[in-house]
């Protein structure tokens, strides 16, 4: 198995969930910085492709997508497995060359699909029980990122062979 896409979710995964809400309703999430890196750096040296798939609509989001150089955003989307499925034939790519990060039960059918998959900490009990790697790490606050350093010492183990 050689990882060669990454499916990332947004919200409780690249953010911590909480969604800021000014009194002229301007909204505001977090981002981690180690994630970026890694997203925009490591990713890239080691022959992966980013792409996020989520439920919600930002702004805020693509910008941050396209900071961190991530062509393959796709929002607003309920249903992810079947449009992972349609990306991943558009592209030729078998199930063990997908990685896919999520925390939510919204998550869990792409999940479950993917070759490998992983969660931050504080994901909910129902994502945790079935992803092959639970991060230490809790979400917007460095999972992705760990999860990415997994997946590439993956990859290396597996090129060792």
């Amino acid at each position: 198995m050689t990882i060669r896409l990454l499916v990332m979710d947004v919200d409780g995964t690249l953010t911590d969930g909480r969604i800021c809400i000014g009194a002229d309703g301007e909204m505001m999430k977090t981002f981690n910085c180690k994630d970026g890196y890694g997203i925009k750096h490591l990713l890239p040296d080691a022959g992966i492709t980013p792409m996020i798939i989520t439920g919600r609509n930002s702004t805020i989001l693509a910008r941050r997508a396209d900071e961190l150089g991530i062509t393959e955003l796709h929002q607003g989307v309920h249903d992810k497995l079947p449009l992972l499925r349609r990306l991943m034939e558009e592209r030729g790519l078998t199930r063990n060359e997908v990685a896919y990060i999520g925390d939510d039960l919204n998550d869990l059918e792409a999940i479950r699909f993917a070759g490998l998959s992983g969660c931050p900490a504080d994901s909910t009990q129902g994502i945790i029980d079935v992803v092959d790697y639970v991060c230490r790490r809790d979400g917007g606050r460095g999972a992705v990122r760990e999860f990415i350093e997994h997946m590439i010492r993956l990859n290396e183990s597996e090129a060792g062979r």
